[in-house]
């Protein structure tokens, strides 16, 4: 399992607009129709992948706990499902049932959203604060699979925690680790 770290997209950013299917409900979401009144959270996930595994029922817990709180999740995959049929919408959805996921997953089939979100690898996670601009991007926390350290989402929930106290992005930010985005041929 080589890993591959995210691009970190400049800060400030403004979230690039996207209009894709939902694989829990069917229907097409937008940037709008997820977030909410103090911004959004945008997670590059997928089924397959060991990183995500390894921290995917704690996406779960954080997510409900700020989605209360008026920040939005979604969490789109952008993987070649023809290669990786784990990553179809089938598999997504079954994830999502499986950890009881409170947001949209959203099924990203041409990557040009992975590409406009520079994503590069799963996971990878972006905070924008109610203007839509980028305050957080890298990591959910230390833990990847086969460390020691403990899954708690730390990083991401510091970010959350700065940014809903009305403090300025914070100054560490680290990378993402995970399994690069399958792109298609």
């Amino acid at each position: 399992m080589a890993a591959v770290e995210s691009n970190m997209m400049p800060l400030g950013t403004v979230a690039p607009d996207f209009d894709l299917p939902d694989v829990i409900s069917g229907k097409n979401k937008t940037l709008e129709d997820v977030r909410l009144e103090y911004g959004l959270v945008v997670m590059f996930i997928c089924a397959h992948c060991p990183f995500v595994k390894n921290i995917e029922e704690e996406i779960a817990v954080i997510a409900r706990q700020y989605t209360d709180l008026k920040v939005g999740f979604v969490a789109i995959s952008s993987n070649d499902a023809t290669k990786y049929p784990d990553d179809a919408p089938e598999g997504l959805k079954a994830q999502a049932e499986e950890f009881d996921f409170n947001f949209p997953y959203l099924y990203d089939e041409s990557q040009e959203v992975a590409k406009a979100y520079q994503a590069a690898c799963t996971p990878d996670f972006f905070l924008f604060d109610e203007d839509l601009k980028c305050i957080y991007r890298g990591r959910f926390d230390a833990s990847t699979p086969g460390n020691p350290e403990p899954v708690t989402g730390d990083d991401l929930v510091n970010a959350l925690e700065a940014h809903l106290e009305d403090e300025p992005p914070l100054k560490d930010q680290k990378p993402s680790i995970g399994c690069s985005i399958k792109w298609k041929e």
